[in-house]
């Protein structure tokens, strides 16, 4: 199987999640200067656009990023970043195109939200902090980051939903990276990269409505009964129908949340009796179908 196919997977899981980036410092520091920053609990990255600095973590270690590197951190730890070598005077945060003349680093920062719940598969999938050098990056990463760097350069202020776009794309792009990079034991990721059961994953995905059996789907593993079953319990710690139902009471979220009926989304995603559908939705988020649906 190649990777396009697992990425399918991957890619309709960030699809459900949807990620929004929203850059909250895209200057050069300068000066002798130190960002430390107190754990908010949310996802956050740091970019270097231009030049170097270093970043430490406390208990867990030391990186020097240069121009390119990208760091993230998702679900935030307190950390801090300072220049590579001593500088001196007053710390500046100068917006890019009037720095360039200035010793400092560049650097582009971003909190990440996502709107939906089904995030929470995915940071419990990553590190605590990881770093994405820029001589790993594919071709795709290195040209968003001179998009970002090159945008960054016309700018008047910090902010700018451009960049923002962009960076959306390259924390997705980031994650699939790392998916790449990294072979994971247990885990959604692990569920999506395992050659035979990310077939039967993809088909669930593809037809979410259908109804399911463990036989059909270990088929398509081409595994057994017993061995498609142990292998993904062992793997991510569902049994193969409790993801069924989750994949679909995140499909019946958005649909929900979008204003369909409560008995049409129950068709949706494959329930012939609105009473099942909401008892499953509501142990899933412990809020009702209804209660979604008005926003509430």
């Amino acid at each position: 199987m190649s990777w396009s196919t697992v990425l399918a997977s991957f890619d309709d899981f960030i699809a459900l999640i949807r990620l929004n980036v929203d850059i909250y410092h895209n200057a050069r520091v300068c000066g002798d200067w130190v960002i430390n920053a107190d754990a908010k609990g949310h996802t956050c990255f740091h970019m270097v656009t231009q030049d170097n600095c270093q970043l430490i973590v406390p208990d867990i270690g030391e990186w020097r990023l240069s121009e390119g590197d990208l760091v993230i951190f998702p679900r935030d730890l307190p950390h801090s970043m300072m220049p590579c070598a001593p500088q001196t005077g007053k710390q500046q945060h100068l917006l890019i195109p009037a720095a360039q003349d200035k010793p400092g680093t560049s650097l582009v920062c971003g909190k990440v939200y996502f709107q939906h719940s089904g995030s929470e598969r995915l940071l419990d999938a990553l590190p605590n902090v990881f770093v994405v050098r820029q001589n790993q990056f594919s071709p795709w990463l290195n040209g968003l980051q001179e998009l970002i760097l090159d945008e960054s350069l016309r700018i008047s202020r910090q902010t700018n939903v451009i960049i923002d776009r962009l960076c959306e794309l390259l924390f997705a792009y980031a994650l699939r990276h790392y998916m790449e990079l990294h072979e994971q034991k247990t885990g959604i990721f692990a569920l999506y990269a395992h050659r035979q059961i990310n077939k039967a994953i993809q088909a669930i995905h593809d037809q979410p409505a259908l109804n399911w059996q463990l036989q059909a789907l270990a088929e398509i593993a081409a595994m057994s009964r017993t061995q498609f079953a142990e292998t993904f319990k062992r793997i991510s710690g569902w049994t193969v129908m409790q993801y069924l139902t989750w994949w679909r009471m995140q499909l019946a979220w958005d649909d929900l949340r979008s204003g369909l009926s409560v008995a049409r989304v129950a068709e949706n995603v494959g329930y012939q009796s609105e009473a099942a559908f909401s008892r499953a939705f509501r142990k899933q988020f412990t809020q009702s179908a209804g209660a979604v649906r008005r926003g509430q």
